[in-house]
């Protein structure tokens, strides 16, 4: 005899119980909130109309109008340019959107859990701010990357880039020269700020798993 579809137990109302909400949605949310209130809020400060963050941007308008009402996400090249535009950096963009523990007490450690942090997509995989708003560095843990090169990158504080796993070539345009290093499993590596950079995966992309570290040095958005 086929078995009967399960049905939902009734409340002490003799209503179906309700469905547990959503947290990870709720999470999610509130992080694109806090992101887009960041950039409306440094894009004020700047004196920019919406429509003049697009031209310097060089993205949509109403893509950064629902991007400021948290209805969206950016990618990692778009908030590069947001970014630029707004005189600072993705990652300082990125610690905004940071949401402490409601319970936690001023001062204390902050705490990101396996899963948590914003995740912003890049090429070949996402990047997870690790880091606060309170404190002057920024970690981020970048999952996957790109097996070609694209286009460069360069932010005024010095950066440490420590390789989990996978295998990974950088490219840095110092001052003597374009420098190319390979890095592998357990190998890092620090350049100044305002060094222009990229990576790329040596082999398989999706197992690249990567830690950067990066200082505040006065961007916008920090606190001290």
């Amino acid at each position: 005899m086929p078995a009967r579809p399960a049905q939902s137990t009734p409340s002490a109302a003799g209503r179906p119980a309700a469905a547990a909400p959503d947290t990870d949605t709720d999470t999610d949310a509130l992080l694109r909130a806090e992101l887009g209130s960041a950039i409306r809020k440094l894009r004020k400060e700047r004196g920019l109309t919406l429509v003049r963050l697009a031209e310097l941007a060089e993205l949509s308008h109403p893509f950064l109008s629902q991007l400021e009402r948290g209805l969206t996400r950016p990618s990692m090249p778009s908030l590069h340019r947001i970014a630029r535009a707004l005189g600072t950096t993705q990652q300082a963009l990125m610690t905004a959107a940071a949401v402490p523990c409601p319970d936690a007490p001023a001062g204390s450690a902050h705490l990101v859990r396996s899963g948590e942090g914003l995740a912003v997509a890049r090429s070949g995989g996402t990047a997870r701010m690790l880091g606060a708003p309170a404190y002057s560095v920024h970690p981020v843990e970048y999952t996957g990357m790109p097996e070609r090169f694209e286009e460069y990158y360069d932010h005024p504080g010095d950066e440490f880039v420590y390789v989990v796993a996978g295998e990974i070539e950088i490219d840095l345009q110092t001052a003597d020269g374009p420098r190319f290093h390979v890095l592998g499993q357990g190998d890092s590596i620090c350049y100044p700020g305002g060094t222009p950079h990229r990576w790329r995966a040596v082999g398989d992309g999706s197992r690249v798993r990567l830690l950067t570290v990066q200082n505040a040095t006065g961007e916008a958005g920090h606190r001290s």
